[in-house]
Parts: structure tokens; C-alpha cells; sequence
């Protein structure tokens, strides 16, 4: 019996915090003003997008505002917080792939790469889903050298915030301020080794913010 109420109540919490949290969101991101650094429109080619794990919240809206006819997967770990990601991204208009750089990897690798064939764009946190912060995991590098896939990051920044003393300094900005939504340049990580590439994706991403 005590087994059953645990699954129930698992179950039901999987189904209705991201219900919640994705209204939350919408709120967030409603209430404040937008600015967006973006270059220019991209629509007839797909990339894998990077963005970290601690600044993922708003990358549905910053995705939708810069490729609005484009269709979307992220890859989300297959553990509960992962199931309560994906349902809430899921409200929000964007798909999914299972798998991580900790288990299910082979699959989200598999996956990417026909969702990238069939004309599908891919979302990665290349630290998650356990860092560590900022890091670059394999998984990005692999999938963009099979595909030839140019790589795009992704990044918000608010102007006021609430930020997590977790490992990822996971941050929600705060309604009534300003967010700034911003999108690199595509770049190629054709021909380089994986240290080589993974430092290429860190560059771009630390550097992202620069972008007027």
C-alpha cells in the first residue's frame, strides 16, 4: 500500500508542478520588458543549440522569438527532475529527446542526430545534468561532427533575479524588470579534436554576453 501512495504521488507531482511551473514562467517572462541580440534569421538551416543548465528557464521564449517557425528537441536526463523538465518545456512548445551524458546516452545521441536529419533543431546544457558548472560534456561534439551541424548559443540574462545555491547557480529572473535574450553567431566544429571543440563551444558561450 505505501508503495502504491509513493508511486501516486510521484505520478501526480510529475504531472502537475510542470503545469504550474510552465504558468510561472509565461508570468515571468510576460511581465518584463525584451531585448533581444540576435543575428540575422537563420530559418533555412538547423543547429544544436547550447545554453547552460543553470539558465535554461527562459530558453524556450528566446528560442521561439528567434526562430519562430522552427521546431525544437531538448535532451532532458531520464530521472524525475528530468521527467518534470521535459513536461514543463513540453507546455511551452518545445519537444524532447531522453537521455544524458550519464545514462541514456546512446539513445539521445541516436535520436539528435535523426531529429537534426528530419529537419529538427537540438537543445543541449553541455554541463547538465550534473556539471560540473560550465563544463562541456562529449555529447555536443559528437552529435555536431556526425551531422556537420553548426552550433548556436543560447542566453538570457535578467535584470533582476533569484538565483539557487545549487550546483548550477540555476537562475529565475524576477517579474517588472528588463530580460536581455541573446544568440551567437552559427559556428562549425568541423575537423577539430573534441578537446579542441569543446573549448571552441566554451569560448562562444563565455563570450556570448559581449554580443550589442
Amino acid at each position: 500500500m505505501k508503495s502504491r501512495f509513493k508511486k501516486f504521488k510521484k505520478n501526480l507531482s510529475i504531472s502537475v508542478i510542470p503545469f504550474f511551473l510552465q504558468l510561472i514562467v509565461r508570468f515571468i517572462y510576460l511581465t518584463n520588458k525584451k531585448v533581444y541580440h540576435y543575428p540575422l534569421p537563420m530559418d533555412d538551416e538547423n543547429f544544436i543549440l547550447s545554453f547552460w543548465h543553470g539558465n535554461l528557464i527562459m530558453q524556450p521564449f528566446n528560442y521561439k522569438s528567434f526562430k519562430k517557425n522552427g521546431l525544437v528537441k531538448v535532451i532532458v536526463s531520464e530521472h524525475s527532475d528530468g521527467e518534470i523538465i521535459r513536461r514543463t518545456v513540453e507546455h511551452l512548445g518545445i519537444g524532447s529527446l531522453s537521455g544524458s551524458s550519464t545514462r541514456g546516452g546512446a539513445k539521445a545521441l541516436l535520436g539528435a542526430i535523426k531529429a537534426l536529419q528530419n529537419g529538427v533543431d537540438i537543445a543541449i546544457t553541455p554541463d547538465g545534468p550534473k556539471g560540473p558548472n560550465h563544463s562541456i560534456a562529449d555529447g555536443i561534439v559528437m552529435i555536431a561532427q556526425k551531422t556537420n551541424a553548426k552550433v548556436l548559443c543560447f542566453g538570457a540574462t535578467a535584470s533582476k533575479f533569484w538565483q539557487f545555491n545549487s550546483w548550477d547557480k540555476f537562475t529565475i529572473p524576477k517579474p517588472f524588470g528588463t530580460i536581455n535574450f541573446y544568440v551567437s553567431e552559427p559556428f562549425s566544429l568541423e575537423g577539430l579534436s573534441l578537446e579542441d571543440a569543446k573549448e571552441k563551444i566554451k569560448i562562444n558561450m563565455e563570450t556570448l554576453y559581449e554580443q550589442q
